[in-house]
């Protein structure tokens, strides 16, 4: 016989639950159909984005090189330091040993001076502090204990000022790792963004600055500004070698960043300045208005002076762009001008 009981009926729970993802799978389905398929950042956008990652990888790059400079300074400091305390302990060894043939010479003839004996054993410091024994010594032996004392306060000042400026190297290594870190973070996202872009995208962008670049070098190649003397030389020499690749901290002859070219250039001049675009913001008399400068003036630009390059005329400038770039010109208007030095 067939059974006719009636279907158990699902509890009010498990209503509710079934009910509540229902209706949550019809929002998620309407949410997927009204929302908006993601956009891929145009060229444009793609540029500006590489740009500023760009210009904040100078900045530390720039940042790098005065670290780079300032342990090279510090090395060469505690080198110096440290061989004229090698130097002075064995002046204050022969000192100690001229001392001892003394008194050696005393003891033979049984004349050994007591103040001698005591300085043998004891620091000349105190020895020379105990006045009533002066009249001991020979004149030799007083200008010898002299001679004794203030070689050891020198070498221990000189002991202290090596110390001192180990402290800074370690601080400074320190910060070039930092800096150095920083510099490829910023690259690495630059070139995440380039590879973002199709090869038709990338070509196009490329021609698109290559047009710039020509445009600016037959703009300053036009202009009737000629630079002269040393200022001349230099920027003869960032001219011989335009088409020379970017590289972050490179100072020539075969790649260079912004103040590698120009530092360089002045060094093939025969005039040293600073190695960073900071430093060499200082170095020499600033030019404040565009209209008075000259070829070969350098142009800083940036609030923080972290670009600098050579005023090529007729508004635009020589000078090593960033990475992915070559040594080229550039209209000044690109970036936002400071003042320009004269070397």
């Amino acid at each position: 016989m067939a059974s006719h009981r009636r279907p158990k009926q699902p509890s009010r729970a498990r209503v509710t639950v079934l009910t509540t993802a229902a209706a949550a799978a019809v929002v998620l389905s309407a949410n997927a159909a009204n929302a908006a398929p993601s956009e891929k950042p145009s060229v444009d956008d793609v540029k500006s984005q590489v740009d500023k990652l760009q210009d904040e990888a100078e900045q530390a790059s720039e940042k790098l090189n005065g670290a780079t400079e300032k342990q090279d300074k510090l090395q060469k400091e505690i080198d110096t330091l440290q061989d004229n305390v090698a130097r002075g302990q064995e002046e204050l060894n022969n000192l100690r040993d001229g001392l001892g043939s003394m008194a050696t010479a005393q003891y033979r003839t049984g004349a050994i001076d007591p103040s001698v004996q005591l300085f043998l054993s004891a620091d000349p410091d105190d020895y020379l502090d105990k006045a009533s024994t002066m009249d001991q010594l020979s004149n030799q032996q007083v200008e010898t204990l002299k001679e004794v004392q203030e070689k050891q306060r020198a070498l221990a000042q000189q002991r202290s000022e090596a110390s001192e400026k180990l402290k800074d190297l370690a601080t400074t290594r320190t910060e070039l790792a930092k800096n150095k870190k920083e510099v490829q973070a910023k690259l690495a996202e630059a070139n995440t963004l380039l590879n973002s872009l199709t090869a038709a995208e990338q070509a196009a962008l490329d021609a698109k600055e290559a047009q710039a670049s020509t445009a600016a070098q037959n703009a300053a190649l036009s202009g009737s500004g000629v630079a002269s003397g040393r200022a001349g030389s230099a920027y003869a020499a960032a001219q011989s070698v335009i088409g020379s690749p970017y590289v972050y901290g490179a100072s020539g002859p075969s790649s260079f960043d912004c103040s590698g070219l120009t530092s360089w250039a002045f060094a093939q001049a025969g005039v040293s300045i600073p190695r960073t675009s900071q430093e060499q913001a200082n170095a020499g008399t600033r030019i404040y208005s565009q209209s008075d400068l000259q070829v070969g003036d350098l142009v800083i630009f940036y609030s923080d002076q972290h670009h600098v390059g050579f005023y090529a005329g007729n508004g635009q400038v020589l000078h090593a762009p960033r990475s992915g770039t070559v040594v080229r010109y550039e209209s000044i208007s690109n970036m936002p001008f400071q003042f320009g030095v004269r070397i």
